[in-house]
């Protein structure tokens, strides 16, 4: 990791690498061995207060860089991540515990996206507005907020700070990051690569801390506008928080993405991304396909299928780069182990896995079968590897399911039939749609979209650089002279 190097026991604030306030520390732990991989800043209330009060020194003159020069910076960055894209990948895989092709694969998409925005700075434009006479002009003014704070969660940091900080940044805000607790590293080492790339002292700011920190942040009067990546429930609460302020908020929230599979759709290809979609990161993503909605003819094909897929998964550390490596935290840990305890009980028939193994917080890779709309384990998000079976007769049915969830994030449709495919893409409630693959793969500039109670963004996508902008419209009465 020497390229990437940070102080331990520091965060960043102005410019440097300064300890906390009053000293605190916060043990950094590798999932897989439950051992200390080091230590950074405890930040509390008064360092929350340095970083915006640095950030809010430098707005105004960040805001005023000709936007070229802001992208141009940013590209420097981007420049310099894909130069450390190992050293980085090994960081994060480590940090979170997934395997390091898992971190490569995130540090190379934290590059394309950090990139996009580089070269989005300068295209950020108005309007001019037609007149009811030649005598008048309207036009509208994109203009950044001031500062903006940024809360991101531990399944994917790299990912989730590009996405959030890169735009911000772009339109020309400045930041202060709060990473989680369980997994700043990444972020850290980001944040120096832009601190060698050149970014003036109190652009970026990263501190990391708990839930005193997240408070202090998303509560404070010198933010301007607040993104939030987490829980539903915590989504909510920094709601609460940001009325006080009346600061607009941007939440990325939690989800429950089914995999809809008909039995004219290519199976070889659709139950190989069934079971990565919900063991990458050992099920820990929001948008994990933790539903897989089968059409009843060939619903024991699949399941038989799936099963035995899960069941050969490889778990281990990260440095083993296997297929799967252990869940991040002892907390998230027991919550999983919660799930599978209650799935059996409330009736779910158990295909495969459904227990911890190995040492560290690895749990095996898990079907269930027969569940009911009603059951947890169909309602709520796990954020592990474990997947939830339902059956459907026709096209009606399938879409009822899709929709029975509170949550809106992405649904996935596999079938040859491309009026089927438009009909269900049109009648899901979700923020995205994927057919005939997981996601958005191979698209430039995707919106991350969402609906219901996953929240409301476009975070990492082509209008993204909007929701970090403020639009004034300005209107002139044209004199004769």
């Amino acid at each position: 990791m020497a390229a990437v190097d940070f102080p331990s026991s520091q965060h960043f604030i102005d410019g440097e690498w300064v300890a906390a306030r009053d000293g605190g520390t916060l043990d950094i732990v590798d999932p897989a061995t439950q051992k200390v991989i080091t230590k950074v800043a405890l930040s509390g209330g008064a360092d929350v207060d340095d970083a915006v009060a640095a950030a809010r020194r430098a707005s105004p003159g960040w805001a005023a860089t000709n936007p070229s020069e802001r992208g141009a910076l940013i590209r420097r960055w981007a420049d310099l991540i894909l130069a450390d894209v190992e050293a980085l990948a090994a960081v994060e895989a480590r940090d979170v515990g997934k395997p390091l092709s898992g971190g490569r694969t995130n540090i190379y998409i934290a590059h394309d996206i950090v990139n996009y925005f580089a070269g989005a700075a300068d295209k950020l434009t108005g309007v001019t507005l037609p007149t009811r006479s030649p005598d008048y002009l309207g036009y509208t003014v994109p203009e950044p907020y001031g500062v903006c704070a940024v809360v991101i969660p531990w399944n994917v940091p790299a990912v989730l700070m590009a996405a959030n900080v890169a735009p911000a940044l772009a339109a020309g805000n400045t930041v202060v990051l709060k990473p989680s607790e369980i997994a700043p590293l990444t972020p850290f080492a980001l944040v120096e690569l832009a601190r060698r790339a050149g970014f003036p002292p109190g652009v970026l700011n990263v501190v990391a801390g708990g839930p005193e920190a997240g408070a202090a942040l998303t509560s404070h009067p010198g933010v301007d506008h607040i993104s939030f990546v987490g829980s539903t429930a915590t989504g909510r609460a920094i709601m609460t928080a940001a009325a006080q302020n009346l600061v607009p908020v941007k939440l990325e929230l939690g989800g429950k993405s089914p995999n809809v599979l008909f039995a004219d759709a290519d199976l070889d290809t659709a139950i190989e991304a069934v079971v990565a979609s919900i063991t990458e990161n050992a099920g820990q993503n929001c948008y994990a396909g933790s539903r897989l909605l089968v059409e009843a003819s060939v619903h024991d094909e699949v399941v038989e299928r799936v099963a035995a897929a899960m069941a050969a998964i490889r778990t281990g550390p990260w440095d083993a780069d296997l297929d799967m490596g252990p869940l991040v935290s002892a907390a998230q840990f027991a919550r999983v182990s919660g799930f599978l305890q209650d799935a059996p009980r409330e009736g779910a028939r158990l295909v495969t896995g459904g227990a911890p193994t190995g040492d560290g917080w690895f749990v095996q890779p898990t079907v269930y079968d027969r569940v009911d709309a009603g059951m947890r384990v169909a309602r709520e998000e796990v954020f592990g590897p474990v997947l939830a079976v339902q059956s459907f007769r026709d096209t009606a049915e399938a879409t009822e399911l899709m929709n029975a969830t509170d949550f809106g994030l992405l649904a996935c449709i596999w079938t040859n039939d491309v009026s089927r495919a438009l009909r269900l893409a049109k009648d899901v409630r979700s923020g995205q749609v994927a057919v005939n693959q997981f996601h958005d793969a191979g698209v430039i500039g995707f919106p991350f979209n969402m609906q219901k109670d996953s929240g409301f963004s476009r975070g990492g996508g082509y209008g993204a650089l909007r929701e970090y902008t403020q639009e004034k419209g300005v209107a002139i009465r044209l004199l004769v002279r």
